[in-house]
């Protein structure tokens, strides 16, 4: 059943033959089954498997366990292994996310570098029936975007690829079942038996009643979260057509509609128009950010008040003056400026940080507010300076560069800081560090007869 569900899933969905997979694996049932379901078709199609796991450190020695685990059976059955251990309760202390949403993160920030790295052409993710019951209900209890009713997709763009999740129509017993058929004895999460998770609340009272009433309820879902999607990606296909005669000006970060045309828009489009207008000026739509926002703003909108003006998280609002509604961050009075650093010494910048440059020839242990480099690697002039259009830098510990633009988006940078945050490059505008956000490849292991470049920042209050 396993394998048939893959390769009928493969043929459905066009998976090309001689595709780089990464497989995230943790070493339960679902992802072991998905990993050697992989492993069995691989002649066949001429894939090439990388198998990638993340220590999430939350169950010490045990985590340890799983990743050697994993890692062992990737040696035994000549597949590659990545794998990493990710201190996910410090990430928790520095974002204030939950732990399972700061897992996930850490999780696929660790996915993303190993598609980079291979080039890959997709990632394969062990998810199951009950898994897409689970997260349609959860949504519809908690409230989601039309298209999150949708549950999780089986196919979308990731990285350098595409996320797969060819288990979908498959329940967890098959997937277990495969695995005692072929003598795998998958490794056990024992959290995934604690209530005091959402998910495993859901899985543990309301399942088994949906799935005593319809054996193959999982199905159901399925059908529905394809429905769903294909109806929603018509109705925003009519969504960008109705913007074309609801935008009056749209520049960066800043949109203005005709509220009488919006009016006149279909309410389900309307609801729609006003998500692609928040996703256009947040560039990356805020955890505060809620359905509550966005129904406020269609009620304000629908009323008979000519003015008002609403405040959403980062800075954003929305103000409406009598047929005009602008979608528009807080004026903020940038400082631009550009630093040229000779010497070492004290440099203070214009937005309250201080920048502090030494010279030393002894072994620098790095720091979350320290950059260190090389004198060999890099040559004076420093600049300090805001960023630029365009900025890319090449990440310590990842092949290629990112934009600039893309890694204040990942690192959930308030809009309201990214302009005057400081960016340090080297005479030749290569970005050595964005403090407290991201150090470059030219931080690296140093022998003890380089001279060394110290950089610190002090941080005003942020």
């Amino acid at each position: 059943m396993v394998i048939n569900q893959l390769k009928e899933f493969i043929k459905k969905n066009n998976i090309i033959s001689s595709g780089k997979i990464v497989i995230g694996v943790s070493g339960g049932p679902d992802s072991m089954a998905l990993a050697h379901a992989f492993l069995s078709v691989r002649d066949e199609y001429d894939f090439t498997i990388i198998l990638t796991h993340v220590d999430h450190m939350f169950r010490g020695q045990e985590s340890l366990d799983d990743m050697e685990f994993v890692k062992n059976w990737c040696i035994l059955n000549n597949v590659h292994f990545e794998g990493k251990s990710i201190n996910v309760n410090q990430y928790i202390e520095e974002t204030g996310l939950s732990s399972q949403l700061a897992a996930r993160e850490c999780r696929y920030r660790f996915f993303e570098e190993i598609m980079v790295k291979y080039e890959a052409d997709y990632l394969a993710l062990g998810h199951h029936g009950e898994d897409q019951v689970e997260t349609i209900l959860m949504r519809l209890v908690r409230g989601s975007s039309p298209m999150g009713y949708a549950g999780i997709r089986e196919k979308r763009a990731f990285s350098t690829g595409e996320i797969i999740r060819p288990f979908l129509e498959l329940r967890k017993h098959d997937l277990i079942t495969y695995c005692h058929e072929k003598n795998i004895i998958p490794r056990q999460d024992p959290s995934n038996e604690k209530d005091v998770y959402t998910r495993n609340r859901f899985r543990h009272h309301l399942l088994p009643f949906i799935f005593e009433e319809n054996p193959t309820a999982h199905k159901r879902f399925q059908h529905f979260s394809r429905q769903q999607i294909e109806d929603e990606l018509y109705l925003m296909e009519l969504t960008e057509d109705a913007m074309n005669t609801v935008i009056k000006h749209k520049q960066k970060q800043a949109v203005t509609i005709d509220v009488k045309q919006f009016l006149n828009v279909p309410i389900s489009l309307q609801r729609r128009c006003i998500q692609l207008i928040l996703e256009y000026v947040y560039l990356s739509i805020p955890e505060g950010l809620t359905q509550g926002h966005l129904n406020s703003i269609l009620t304000l909108l629908q009323n008979e008040k000519s003015t008002w003006e609403q405040h959403l998280p980062e800075g954003l609002f929305v103000k409406r003056s009598y047929n005009e509604c602008t979608f528009t961050f807080e004026q903020v009075n940038v400082k631009y400026y550009t630093i040229s650093i000779n010497e070492p010494g004290v440099y203070e910048l214009p937005n309250g940080f201080s920048i502090k440059v030494e010279l030393n020839n002894q072994c620098l242990e790095p720091k979350n507010d320290t950059f260190i480099c090389s004198a060999k690697d890099v040559s004076f002039p420093l600049v300090v300076r805001n960023r630029k259009n365009g900025d890319r830098m090449s990440l310590k510990g990842m092949n290629g560069s990112k934009k600039l633009k893309d890694i204040f988006i990942d690192e959930k940078m308030k809009q309201s800081l990214r302009d005057e945050w400081p960016i340090i490059t080297d005479s030749q505008n290569n970005i050595l560090w964005v403090p407290f956000v991201k150090k470059s490849v030219y931080e690296r292991n140093f022998s003890t007869d380089e001279s060394l470049i110290a950089i610190q920042v002090v941080s005003k209050s942020f």
